[in-house]
């Protein structure tokens, strides 16, 4: 962003963030994620509209600041910090778009959250795609570096959403494969997608399944070097005995010398550089979600009690977030 003013900075944010959207819609994320300069035949072809439409939008994106071209009818070319911006406007489509039911019907979920949770459901595709924007800086490199430093050849993500994580790392690691479970279809149908577009889609593998059905049936998870858990495993919390046989099962079927990395947030941090975000993440998933996040002693605990001898937790760039790492 080029302006310093508080305002026009959420202008520019506001605008960046439903540009960016409305090419994830066209499913032209891919093209600008490239960094390479790129045709409007090309932009055409890839979101199936007519060439005019998609000039239209592209000319948009010019405008705005977020490609270039040197002149009409020359490839366009994203911004180099194309990335970086995606990532900031990521906050807002999490928070007002992803959340939107809860935002729309706040008393509701007040007054009879369960009535509520049963009328108003998010799109889990909606959240997949604004939590990969986030995770881009906010969480995935340090989750990155901890899982890809042990070059393990078997990877599990728990709650994958939309595959973005593992798709990632099995670029990075060549002799790697994966599975990727979730338990929303459209999560799954985009993890599929994604994977397609990479070239990887011969290493992993998409279950459509419940975090918890792992307690019963822990086939998924078995043999794997490292099980990896984003922001999911904080829906189990609220029953500690579930949470318990789920981790037990992950720690059970790890092969020799695996680990577990859980990425999830604690509530209400106050430190300034995370309270606001914080705040909002916390008080959603306990207003409208009924979560309530736990604090890092009692992560600790839980990986404890399923037997997991050696525990730590860092702090990662999103507001609020931790990576747990638990062997042995």
């Amino acid at each position: 962003m080029n302006r310093t003013d508080a305002a026009e900075t959420a202008a520019d944010l506001a605008a960046e963030a439903a540009l960016l959207e409305i090419a994830e819609e066209l499913g032209l994320s891919d093209l600008l994620d490239r960094a390479e300069p790129f045709t409007l035949r090309q932009a055409t072809d890839l979101a199936a509209v007519p060439a005019p439409g998609a000039a239209a939008y592209l000319g948009a994106l010019v405008s705005a600041g977020l490609v270039e071209q040197a002149a009409q009818d020359e490839p366009y070319t994203p911004v180099a910090d194309l990335a970086d911006r995606r990532y900031r406007a990521g906050y807002l489509s999490w928070a007002l778009n992803a959340n939107r039911p809860y935002i729309d019907h706040a008393a509701l979920f007040l007054r009879d959250p369960e009535t509520a949770g049963k009328k108003y459901a998010r799109d889990g595709r909606k959240v997949a795609v604004s939590s990969r924007w986030i995770g881009s800086r906010g969480f995935y490199p340090g989750v990155i570096q901890e899982i890809t430093s042990g070059a393990p050849r078997r990877i599990v993500d728990l709650g994958a959403g939309a595959g973005g994580l593992l798709v990632r790392l099995l670029r990075d690691l060549p002799d790697s494969t994966g599975l990727a479970l979730d338990l929303s279809a459209a999560a799954c149908d985009e993890a599929l997608r994604a994977a397609r577009r990479a070239g990887v889609a011969d290493r992993l593998d998409v279950v459509h399944r419940s975090i918890e059905s792992i307690a019963d049936d822990p086939a998924p998870v078995r043999g794997a070097d490292v099980v990896h858990a984003g922001f999911v495993l904080h829906d189990v919390v609220a029953r500690p005995d579930v949470l318990d046989e789920v981790l037990r099962a992950c720690r059970e079927s790890l092969a020799e010398g695996g680990r577990m990395i859980v990425t999830d947030a604690v509530p209400y941090v106050p430190d300034p550089r995370e309270r606001a975000f914080s705040a909002l993440f916390s008080y959603l998933h306990a207003s409208s979600m009924e979560v309530n996040l736990p604090p890092t002693e009692v992560w600790h605990e839980a990986f404890r009690r399923a037997g997991f001898t050696d525990v730590s937790s860092t702090p990662l760039q999103m507001p609020g977030s931790r990576v747990f790492q638990a062997a042995g």
